[in-house]
């Protein structure tokens, strides 16, 4: 099984470990124990624990080597209560900035025009029917956007009950307080309910169903960010990296200095083509990076660097006002 397949397989949160200045060993790590290595050597069997125990994207010193860790999370998923035209609009723009959205709505003429816009999933249910088959985590957004107050009251409920990332529920004033009155008498603890964004979305005085979408993932690009980020390896990019023959390069940021515009984590591959798969923050150091990993594609003696690439030097420049020091590991595919 290789590196791809492993990702594909195991569905529980993951660490990948890089060791940078040994045999280029890489493993996956789920639970503290090892799922996946690429080969076996000395240094993973006498550092097994240390290794398995590393948290958080970064570098780390193990024995005398150095170890970049890289944390994947879970996807990013949003869940839609309501397909009408907020909740359309807030499905194409989640789609734009990468989450899988899932999307429920019990008038099937509604629900098809979901399917048309790109909803991952489409559930053409009553709400609390269709919320009890949705299995959530920590890193699910739930986004109520209903016709109705007898529908949110109990999208709400159902929702309280399941682990989340983010509640948001769209209503006036009134219509909330009697909800959230509602919930307390079903018992739910007033902590509990207060962790339910109403209204929803931040106050840009929006007006269409289109700035209302925008006030709403602008809420939720706040919650999901306000917690410690990592990058991981997107799906597009595991895609990517099986999806032909050609030759490729995988750029990964391991540390950052200056005013670099993404940080440790972040990935780029790129192919023999000429196209990239992600972004590691444009401008000139991406292309510095890109190119480095071009003229790597065909030098048979490099498959694994680690480069720093500096412009705080040009930073005089207007054209590098975002310079900094990226180091950055450079692996062939």
């Amino acid at each position: 099984m290789n590196f791809v397949e492993a990702m594909n397989q195991i569905e529980s949160e993951k660490r990948i470990l890089t060791v940078l200045d040994h045999e280029q060993e890489k493993l996956i790590i789920s639970d503290e124990k090892i799922i996946w290595k690429n080969k076996e050597t000395t240094f993973i069997s006498e550092y097994q624990r240390e290794l398995c125990k590393l948290t958080g994207t970064g570098l780390y010193n193990v024995g005398d080597y150095q170890v970049f860790c890289d944390t994947q999370a879970n996807e990013k998923r949003l869940v839609i209560c309501g397909g009408g035209h907020v909740g359309i609009s807030v499905l194409k723009l989640a789609k734009f900035l990468g989450f899988y959205v899932v999307l429920i709505e019990d008038r099937p003429k509604f629900a098809d025009t979901a399917r048309k816009e790109g909803a991952d999933e489409v559930l053409c249910d009553s709400f609390e029917h269709g919320l009890e088959g949705i299995s959530s985590n920590y890193d699910t957004y739930f986004v109520i956007v209903t016709r109705g107050h007898r529908f949110d009251a109990g999208c709400v409920s159902k929702i309280l009950n399941k682990h989340y990332a983010y509640i948001g529920m769209m209503g006036s004033k009134k219509r909330v307080a009697t909800i959230k009155n509602q919930l307390l008498e079903e018992g739910y603890a007033p902590e509990k309910v207060n962790t339910v964004y109403t209204p929803i979305g931040i106050d840009i005085h929006s007006e269409s169903p289109e700035e209302v979408a925008v006030s709403i993932l602008a809420q939720v690009i706040s919650v999901k960010n306000a917690v410690s980020r990592s990058y991981g390896y997107p799906r597009e990019l595991l895609d990517a990296m099986t999806s032909s023959d050609e030759k490729k390069v995988l750029t990964t940021i391991i540390s950052r200095k200056g005013s670099a515009p993404r940080g440790a984590g972040t990935k780029m591959l790129v192919l023999e083509s000429g196209q990239c798969a992600g972004t590691i923050g444009g401008g000139c150091l991406e292309s510095m990076v890109t190119s480095k990993a071009r003229e790597m594609m065909f030098n048979e003696d490099e498959k694994f660097l680690v480069c720093t690439f500096d412009t705080t030097a040009n930073l005089e420049d207007e054209s590098m006002v975002c310079g900094g020091i990226l180091e950055v590991l450079l692996e062939r595919i």
